[in-house]
C-alpha cells in the first residue's frame, strides 16, 4: 500500500436538539492509504453517514482536520470544494442518480463535460468505461430500459470516468438483491484495485464490510474498531469469485489470525440490522434541526449531494 491519501484528526460534529448537544462525531482519528478499499460500517445513527459527509466536503466539521490528497478540505469554501471534487473525487449513490432521458453513454460522459472535454473524446471515454463494467451491449439504453444492477454499473462507470483518486460510495448496493449486490461489489473492488484508486464505502452490512481492506466500525460517533482486514478480505473475495461465498455466522469483526486491530475494541458484538434500510438518509435526518458549527445545518446527505450536483450543473435525485 502507498502513503495515506486521507487523514482525519480529532474530528467532531456537534448538533443541537433544543438545549441538548448531540455529538454525531466525537473525536475521530484515522487514515486511509492510497489504493485501499475501506469500509465504514455502523448501524443507523452511528455517525457513519455524517463522517462520509465530512470526507466529501458536504458538511463542515465543528472541530478537527480532514486532509485529502494533501489538502485541508475543512478550510475550503464551497467554490473551492466544487473544484476539489471535480479534480479528485467520484461518487457512487445508492439510488443511482441517473438522468432518465439520457442514454448510458450520455450519463457516463456528463462529468467530463464539466472538465471542458470535447464531445468526441467524452463519448470515447464513456464507451471504454461502459465496456469495462460489462455494459457494452447497453450503451444506447436509457435507465428505464435497464435493471437496477445495470443502472448501478452505469453509476460506477460515471464515477470512474474522470479517473478520480478517491471514490466515495454511500450504500451502493442498498437497492439491489443479494446476488446483484455481490456482483456489483466484486466489480467495484476489482476496478478500484486495477486502477489503484482509494475506495471509501459506507454500509450498515457487516458481511459487505468484510470485503474491505480496512474496516472502520463506528458507534455513537466514535470509532470502536479499525481493522487491517486485507487477509480476510482476499479470502472472502476468492470465495465470491469461486462461487463458494456464503453469509457468515461468526462475527465478521473478530480478528483473524495475524490480523492487526488498530483501534479500541468493544466487548460487545456489533449489532446486526434485520432489514436493509436507507441508512444514509435516516442517519442524517435523525440529527437535529440546528447545527453547531461554521454555519451549516444537518440535512440529509441526499440534499447535500443534490445541491452540490446542481451547483456543478449535473443531475439530481428525484
Amino acid at each position: 500500500m502507498g502513503k495515506p491519501v486521507i487523514q482525519v484528526k480529532d474530528l467532531y460534529k456537534i448538533y443541537r436538539i433544543g438545549t441538548n448537544k448531540v455529538r454525531a462525531l466525537n473525536g475521530v482519528d484515522f487514515s486511509i492509504e492510497k489504493g485501499e478499499f475501506c469500509c465504514i460500517v455502523g448501524t443507523s445513527g452511528s455517525g457513519k453517514s455524517t463522517l462520509l459527509n465530512m470526507l466529501a466536503g458536504l458538511e463542515k466539521p465543528t472541530k478537527g482536520q480532514i486532509v485529502i490528497a494533501g489538502e485541508h478540505i475543512e478550510a475550503k469554501n464551497e467554490s473551492q470544494l466544487v473544484n476539489f471534487r471535480q479534480a479528485h473525487v467520484g461518487f457512487i449513490f445508492q439510488s443511482y442518480n441517473l438522468m432518465q432521458n439520457m442514454t448510458a453513454i450520455e450519463n457516463v460522459a456528463m462529468p467530463l463535460t464539466f472538465q471542458g472535454i470535447g464531445k468526441k473524446e467524452r463519448e470515447k471515454r464513456a464507451i471504454k468505461m461502459l465496456k469495462l463494467v460489462g455494459l457494452g451491449k447497453y450503451m444506447r439504453h436509457k435507465p428505464g430500459e435497464m435493471s437496477g444492477g445495470q443502472q448501478q454499473r452505469v453509476g460506477i462507470a460515471r464515477a470512474l470516468v474522470v479517473n478520480p483518486e478517491i471514490v466515495f460510495a454511500d450504500e451502493p448496493t442498498g437497492n439491489l438483491d443479494s446476488n446483484t449486490t455481490l456482483e456489483v461489489l466484486q466489480l467495484i473492488k476489482q476496478i478500484s484495485r486495477e486502477k489503484n484508486q482509494t475506495m471509501v464505502m459506507v454500509t450498515h452490512d457487516n458481511y459487505l464490510a468484510g470485503f474491505g481492506d480496512r474496516i472502520i466500525q463506528i458507534k455513537d460517533g466514535k470509532i470502536i474498531r479499525n481493522i487491517d482486514n486485507r487477509e480476510r478480505a482476499q479470502q472472502q473475495m476468492d470465495e465470491l469469485i469461486n462461487g463458494t461465498a456464503t453469509m457468515p455466522d461468526e462475527d465478521p469483526f473478530a480478528p483473524a489470525p495475524n490480523t492487526a486491530v488498530t483501534a479500541a475494541q468493544s466487548t460487545e458484538p456489533p449489532k446486526q440490522e434485520t432489514a436493509v434500510q436507507p441508512a444514509a438518509v435516516q442517519e442524517s435526518n435523525e440529527q437535529a434541526a440546528k447545527a453547531e458549527g461554521p454555519g451549516d445545518k444537518p440535512v440529509s446527505i441526499w440534499d447535500e449531494v443534490n445541491e452540490t450536483i446542481k451547483n456543478e450543473g449535473g443531475d439530481t435525485q428525484s
